[in-house]
C-alpha cells in the first residue's frame, strides 16, 4: 500500500523509537491503528453510499476504473484484459495486416460512377436545391 520495504520499515521504527521514546511509542501505535481503522470505515462508507446513490445500473461499477492509467489502458486497448500484451508484436501484426478486418475492394475514382441509362425521351433527374 505504501511501498515500504522491510529495511525502510526498520529504519522508521528506529527513528520513531528515538524521537518518541519507549514510553509513548505503544500509545502512538494504538492511536495510529485506531486512526487507520476509522479511515477505512469512512472510505468503505463513502464507497457503499456511492454505490447506493448510483443505483442498480451501476452495480458493477469499479472505482479503480477511475485511475488515469486504467482509463488510458482501456481507451487504447479496450476493456478486455490483455495480461501479457506485447506492443511491438501487436504493431508488427497491424503492419502485416493480420489484425485488419476484411476490407472492401478499393474504389476507382478515375472513372465516373455507373448510372443506369435514360430511356428515350426521359429527362435526367434534377435536384431543385442544387440549382
Amino acid at each position: 500500500m505504501f511501498n515500504i520495504g522491510p529495511l525502510e520499515f526498520v529504519v522508521l521504527a528506529a527513528v520513531a523509537l528515538i524521537v518518541f521514546g519507549p514510553d509513548r511509542l505503544p500509545e502512538l501505535a494504538k492511536d495510529a491503528a485506531r486512526m487507520l481503522r476509522a479511515l477505512r470505515e469512512v472510505a468503505q462508507g463513502a464507497r457503499s453510499q456511492l454505490n447506493s446513490e448510483l443505483g442498480p445500473e451501476f452495480a458493477d461499477f469499479d472505482l479503480s476504473s477511475l485511475n488515469p492509467r486504467t482509463a488510458i489502458k482501456n481507451a487504447l486497448l479496450g476493456d478486455d484484459d490483455f495480461g501479457s500484451l506485447n506492443p511491438t508484436e501487436s504493431i508488427q501484426r497491424a503492419l502485416r495486416g493480420e489484425d485488419d478486418p476484411v476490407r472492401p475492394p478499393p474504389v476507382d475514382l478515375s472513372k465516373p460512377a455507373a448510372t443506369p441509362p435514360l430511356a428515350p425521351g426521359e429527362r435526367p433527374p434534377i435536384d431543385p436545391e442544387a440549382t
